[in-house]
C-alpha cells in the first residue's frame, strides 16, 4: 500500500510516499480503506514545524479522514466489515474532559489518514451519515467538530441569538451551517467582498466585507444589538474587533492565539473594561462530541462545503493552496 510519510518538519519537501505492505488488524483494531481525506491549519503547522505538540517522526498525516472498513481484529465488538467510519481527533479521548493522558491525536503523534490503509483502534472511529459522500465526509474530525463545539458547548447561543463568523475556511463555515441549524442568526466577516453570496446562500443573515469596513465592529454591533457569540477564528487581526461587537455578556470562543508571524493575540485593556465578555479556549473534542454532531448533521441533512478536490499523487499540491489562504471551504485529497 502507498502511504504519505512526514520526514521532517521542512514543508512539503518532508511529506514523502512511502509503500509498505497491507496491514493486518490485532485484536481490538480495524483496517479501514481511505476513500478521501481532508486538510486543516494544524496540518500545516506540523508540516511546518511550529505545532506546539511535536509530531513523531515517519507519522501518516491528517487527522481527518473517512473510508469503509475492511477487516476487523478478533474482539472488535463496536464496529463491522463494511461500515463506513471517520477517525476521533484525539483517538484516546472518548468523553468527559480531557487530561494529559489523552492528548495522542491523528496525524500527529499516531498515524493518521493520508494512506491507503488505516488502522485505528475500534475505540477510535465512529460511524459516518449515510448522506455524506467520501470527499464531504472526509471533513468532520477537526474543523467540523471545532466549529461543533465552538456553537453548542457554552450553552450560548440560543434560537435567535446572534453568532459571528470570520473568513471562509472549514471551521467557520462549519460553524455558520450549525448556528443556523440550531435558529440563530449569522454575521459573516469575510476579507472578500465577492465571496459575499456564498456565505448568504449558506444562511448568513448579515455579511461584512473588511475591505469596505476594516474597523467592523461597531458596524456590527450597531446592526445586531451586539453578538452573543463569536467564533473567533481570525486572531490578533480580529479579536479587537470582536469584543467591540460583542453585547455585555457575550461569549467570544477564541481558536487562533497568534498570526502567521508568531505575533499573539492582545487583550485591548480600554475595551474590556467596558464588557463582560466570557472568553474560552476549546480543543476541538471528543469521540462522543463527534457521534453527536454526526447525529445532528445526519438529521438536518448537513452537507459540508468543499472548495477543491486533488488526487491522491497530488498532497503536495494540496497542501500548497491551502497554506495560500484563499480557500471556501475545505480542501480535500482524493482516496488512493
Amino acid at each position: 500500500m502507498r502511504s504519505y510519510r512526514l520526514e521532517g518538519s521542512g514543508g512539503t519537501e518532508c511529506l514523502v510516499m512511502r509503500d509498505a505492505a497491507q496491514p493486518e488488524p490485532k485484536p481490538h483494531e480495524i483496517v479501514v480503506r481511505v476513500r478521501a481525506t481532508s486538510l486543516n491549519r494544524r496540518d500545516t503547522m506540523i508540516l511546518n514545524g511550529t505545532y506546539p505538540l511535536p509530531p513523531r517522526h515517519g507519522v501518516v498525516p491528517l487527522s481527518d479522514g473517512a473510508g469503509d472498513i475492511v477487516a476487523i481484529g478478533d474482539t472488535v465488538t463496536r464496529l463491522a466489515v463494511g461500515d463506513r467510519v471517520t477517525g476521533s481527533y484525539f483517538a484516546r479521548w472518548i468523553d468527559g474532559r480531557i487530561n494529559a493522558g489523552l492528548i495522542d491525536q491523528l496525524g500527529c503523534t499516531l498515524d493518521g489518514m493520508l494512506t491507503e490503509y488505516a488502522v485505528l483502534d475500534e475505540q477510535w472511529a465512529a460511524r459516518l451519515p449515510d448522506h455524506l459522500d467520501w470527499h464531504e465526509a472526509a471533513t468532520l474530525t477537526c474543523a467540523g467538530l471545532t466549529a461543533w463545539n465552538a456553537v453548542t458547548s457554552t450553552g450560548i447561543p440560543k434560537p435567535g441569538q446572534w453568532v459571528l463568523v470570520i473568513g471562509s475556511g472549514g471551521v467557520s463555515l462549519f460553524a455558520l451551517q450549525f448556528a443556523k441549524l440550531l435558529g440563530c442568526c449569522v454575521v459573516a466577516v469575510t476579507s472578500r467582498g465577492e465571496k459575499a453570496d456564498r456565505l448568504r446562500a449558506l444562511g448568513a443573515d448579515l455579511v461584512i466585507s473588511t475591505s469596505d469596513i476594516p474597523q467592523w465592529g461597531a458596524t456590527v454591533r450597531d446592526q445586531t444589538g451586539g453578538i452573543d457569540l463569536v467564533v473567533e477564528t481570525g486572531g490578533p487581526a480580529t479579536f479587537a474587533q470582536s469584543l467591540i461587537a460583542s453585547t455585555l455578556y457575550g461569549h467570544i470562543v477564541l481558536l487562533t492565539l497568534q498570526d502567521a508571524q508568531g505575533g499573539p493575540i492582545q487583550l485591548p485593556a480600554a475595551l474590556y473594561q467596558r464588557s463582560l465578555v466570557t472568553i474560552s479556549r476549546l480543543f476541538v473534542g471528543n469521540r462522543t462530541n463527534l457521534e453527536a454532531m454526526m447525529r445532528a448533521g445526519s438529521q438536518h441533512r448537513l452537507r459540508p462545503v468543499i472548495d477543491k478536490v486533488f488526487a491522491f499523487s497530488e498532497a503536495g499540491d494540496a497542501y500548497r493552496y491551502f497554506q495560500q489562504g484563499d480557500v471556501f471551504g475545505k480542501v480535500v485529497i482524493d482516496g488512493a
